[in-house]
């Protein structure tokens, strides 16, 4: 009874000096901001999605879900992959912040308004029919706000993430509320596509009004253009933004394939089984951002703990998927129609095929670890550039033939070649691969 009370009296000293500690009360207010916006963003978006998907109906919610699939696709040209950059350089350079956040400003602006000449060459091509195009440029009209992003990079780099949620939950509210008057008003597609616009308006403006608010400046004010800046922040995110546009390929490419070789019914089924199981997609990114530094300080210590460390990885990873994709599997048709009604009957067979890739989701969230870890982030690019090209290949092999299915079994295979085909021929992955292995055949070894 003493060791029991001891070892609580120890405990309470320890909360208590954490919560004197201003670093650990400022990062957990940071996490909790950011878990606030997350779960709310999931709710949301899933309740107000599937009533949007309901009153659209198949045709109509999948014309809408290919034109951002669409859009998507050459939103690497208003990114430049700076994301990251930015970040760091306001970490790095506080005193340089405001010529930092201008000529960021400038750069993705810039590469907005650019990203307009590939994606109208790219509808020439298509067989979309006028209101389709219209569709798509006011959607990609959106991406013309995305410049005032840097301000989040700056509360980010600065521990104040209250301010770009509190922003992304206004947006939120009043765009699903939007959303909901447009469904009983019984209002046209077009309005859904302009409430993606407002989105990212909303966005910016109230993250103007926060950085006004803290820094006593407009932000207008700081826009100033830094040439050799510039250069220096275009030469360091080429990688990034080289890397950016193979995911996003890799990611979207399935709904613009399948409308231009099927019809916008098929891209509706796949797009509300992709939603799904994308919701589940938060599990193995909250266990990597939970156990990376563990496994990264496991690698200074030895060489032996660093390989159990990564072997528990895989093999919570791996519990992960099984926990969620067998339910799926076996209620997929059920959660469809009781979800989003009879009408969207065929995604319950998608959403049961697409649950096997929970498993290359987790494992490549898992394996990323390695990635960066080693530093192999040159190796890592050519194996999600094999697996775009291969998913793109077998699409139009068996598009044609097997529709969506077709394009989730080009998905799957493509996945594999990008988590583990390459890495068992090249010598500085190979063990590690052969660690995922071994993972998956014993996770029931689990030691937590």
């Amino acid at each position: 009874m003493k060791k029991i009370n001891r070892f609580f009296t120890s405990l309470k000293i320890k909360f208590n000096s954490l919560l004197k500690n201003q670093g650990f009360v400022r990062y957990s207010k940071n996490t909790i901001w950011l878990f606030i916006y997350n779960i709310s963003q999931m709710l949301v978006s899933i309740l107000v999605g599937i009533w949007v998907a309901r009153y659209l109906t198949p045709a109509r919610y999948g014309l809408l879900s290919y034109s951002i699939s669409f859009v998507d696709l050459f939103s690497v040209f208003a990114s430049l992959g700076l994301e990251s950059i930015i970040f760091r350089e306001i970490v790095k350079n506080e005193e340089n912040v405001e010529n930092i956040l201008g000529t960021s400003f400038i750069l993705k602006s810039i590469g907005a308004f650019c990203m307009f000449i590939p994606l109208s060459i790219s509808l020439l091509f298509t067989k979309n029919d006028l209101f389709t195009n219209v569709l798509i440029f006011i959607i990609a009209s959106a991406t013309l706000f995305q410049g005032f992003n840097v301000i989040t990079f700056y509360f980010k780099a600065k521990v104040l993430n209250k301010y770009v949620t509190i922003a992304s939950i206004v947006s939120l509210i009043i765009t699903n509320i939007i959303k909901i008057i447009l469904i009983l008003l019984k209002s046209d597609l077009i309005f859904f596509a302009i409430v993606i616009v407002l989105n990212s308006i909303i966005t910016a403006f109230t993250l103007i009004y926060f950085f006004k608010v803290k820094e006593k400046i407009n932000f207008f004010k700081i826009i100033r253009f830094d040439k050799p800046l510039a250069i220096k922040l275009l030469k360091d995110s080429l990688i990034i933004a080289f890397s950016s546009a193979t995911v996003i390929v890799q990611a979207k490419i399935d709904q613009v394939m399948l409308k231009e070789m099927m019809n916008t019914n098929e891209v509706a089924y796949y797009s509300i089984a992709l939603n799904l199981i994308a919701f589940f997609g938060f599990i193995p990114t909250l266990l990597k951002d939970s156990l990376y530094p563990a496994i990264q300080n496991a690698k200074k210590v030895s060489q032996n703990l660093y390989n159990e460390r990564l072997l528990n990885f895989y093999r919570l990873n791996f519990l992960a998927f099984l926990i969620t994709a067998i339910p799926i599997y076996f209620l997929s048709k059920f959660i469809i129609v009781f979800l989003y009604g009879k009408e969207y009957y065929p995604a319950g067979e998608l959403l049961g095929l697409m649950s096997t890739r929970l498993f290359f989701t987790n494992m490549g969230v898992a394996r990323s670890a390695y990635i960066l870890t080693e530093n192999l982030l040159k190796f890592s690019l050519i194996t999600m550039i094999c697996g775009t090209i291969t998913n793109i290949s077998l699409n139009y092999i068996w598009i044609p033939h097997y529709g969506a299915k077709g394009s989730i079994l080009a998905t799957i295979v493509s996945f594999f070649v990008t988590t583990f085909a390459l890495d068992i021929f090249y010598k500085k992955t190979r063990g590690n691969c052969l660690l995922m292995f071994r993972g998956i055949v014993t996770f029931f070894r689990i030691k937590i």
